[in-house]
């Protein structure tokens, strides 16, 4: 018995509230749907599982908030009524009584608010931030508000951050989740070096199948689908999935993926016993196909899946079908937390769809080689101190070194067009600051439910509540 063995002789008794028939039944795994669960909320939190969340949720605060005091950081509120400011996302508006006509915004994130803190000479803050984002629900994204543990330093660089994180992270994992398999130092990736093996800047390292370039192997290549992609400057990929069969039918579902990530088709050789099957095989010489098997390190019982277009697009196709396979073989170790750092992010990105270029990340980042790195035509070479912590293909959170003066911080936004008088107007507040002398500093945000999610193989972020939005 979970009260232990203790038997109760009963000598009176006194009913105290009366219940009507529940709704379903209060046990781990209970045969409703998650609507009724939400609905009958007050009652779901009786559910053992349910509560073991919330107990976890409450140890993981506590574990957090004493970890980060203890090394010096000073925890701050910041406002929860602020003023509306661009961040990637929708604001959430509040109408002013005494300011008809005039809106306050809930915070996407205490951005500015913690880089004016460091101004204000606080060496090291942190939070439990809430922060709220109208966007659309995903599994690891709830709709409305979610929580992030935020932090900043003053006079430090991006290892010093990194340091903070990893000792964070891996500690959490290894208090709060001891039968986890963690491995005890966290891989750093570039953001280019991610994008080209696995397709994609959150990175599931809990299995291999890495992308492997062909496209100066099959330079030469007569196969027209290639051979246009690379003349157009695009280029020629591939993975490779290890000893698994697909029927035909399999590979026209894995065809549709790839469709929908923008590819044309899916090409792929299948390696049999004796042969080499495959719609495209033909197309091949025999030097290609050597080549291909060569460099992929091909053998019986292996399919080989191709991508050819611009990178980018590339990249987006064989990161779906990556992952569509990792679900259906079975190929991550769901008991294994796999961290990375991803680094050196590119400050632009360029939307060829729209033709236009705005910022990949975020657009206080410290820029590498400050003023004069700006001074190009060529944007895609400019990169900034932005990082990312990856988990299990999930970004765990974001940071950077920020840039602390006001002439660079112009020269940023003129590159997508906006002028001072622009930046004074969205950003007056940190453009004032910046008059007066700020201190080099960074730091990192959390997504503490998202991480929470992870840690309990959660399916969905809304068990990670007491009470989820849906």
């Amino acid at each position: 018995m979970a009260t232990g063995a203790i038997e109760l002789h009963v000598t009176s008794l006194e009913v105290l509230s009366k219940s009507k028939t529940l709704p379903y039944a209060l046990i781990d795994e209970p045969a409703t749907s998650e609507e009724t669960r939400m609905k009958y909320r007050y009652l779901d939190l009786r559910r053992r599982k349910v509560l073991k969340n919330i107990e976890f949720r409450a140890k993981m605060n506590h574990f957090t908030r004493n970890r980060f005091t203890e090394q010096g950081f000073l925890e701050v509120q910041t406002p929860l009524f602020t003023v509306s400011s661009p961040e990637g996302a929708r604001d959430y508006l509040i109408p002013s009584r005494v300011n008809p006509g005039q809106f306050y915004a809930l915070p996407q994130a205490p951005q500015q608010y913690k880089q004016l803190l460091m101004m204000g000479g606080i060496d090291k803050y942190f939070q439990i931030a809430p922060c709220f984002r109208d966007e659309d629900p995903r599994a690891d994204r709830a709709m409305c508000e979610f929580y992030q543990v935020d932090l900043e330093m003053t006079f430090v660089d991006q290892a010093d951050v990194l340091k903070v994180l990893s000792e964070y992270a891996l500690n959490v994992a290894k208090t709060m989740v001891p039968n986890k398999i963690v491995e005890s130092e966290i891989v750093h990736l570039t953001y280019q070096d991610a994008m080209d093996r696995y397709g994609c800047d959150k990175p599931d390292l809990r299995f291999g199948m890495e992308i492997v370039d062909l496209t100066s192997e099959l330079t030469h290549t007569e196969f027209g689908v290639f051979k246009n992609a690379i003349a157009n400057g695009g280029v020629v990929r591939a993975i490779k999935l290890e000893q698994q069969s697909m029927s035909r039918k399999e590979l026209d579902e894995l065809t549709e993926i790839a469709k929908r990530a923008g590819a044309g088709g899916l090409a792929y050789l299948i390696y049999e016993t004796d042969e080499i099957k495959g719609p495209v095989a033909k197309f091949f010489s025999a030097e290609e196909m050597k080549v291909i098997s060569d460099k992929l390190q091909a053998k019986s019982g292996d399919i080989i899946f191709f991508a050819a277009d611009k990178r980018l697009r590339v990249c987006k196709v064989l990161d779906k079908i990556r992952l569509f396979l990792r679900g259906k073989y079975h190929l991550a170790d769901d008991n294994k937390l796999a961290f990375c750092f991803v680094v050196d992010f590119p400050l632009y990105e360029y939307d060829e769809d729209k033709d236009s270029r705005d910022f990949g990340h975020n657009p206080f980042s410290h820029v590498v080689g400050g003023l004069d790195a700006l001074d190009t035509d060529d944007l895609s070479t400019v990169k900034t101190n932005q990082y990312d912590m990856v988990l299990n293909g999930f970004e765990l959170g974001s940071g950077s070194i920020r840039n602390y003066l006001p002439e660079v911080m112009v020269k940023v936004f003129e590159k997508v067009g906006l002028s001072e008088a622009d930046v004074k107007n969205k950003f007056g507040a940190m453009y004032e600051a910046f008059q007066y002398g700020c201190p080099p500093h960074g730091g990192f945000a959390f997504g503490f439910d998202r991480f929470m999610m992870i840690l309990l193989d959660e399916p969905n972020i809304r068990e990670c509540y007491a009470f989820p939005k849906s």
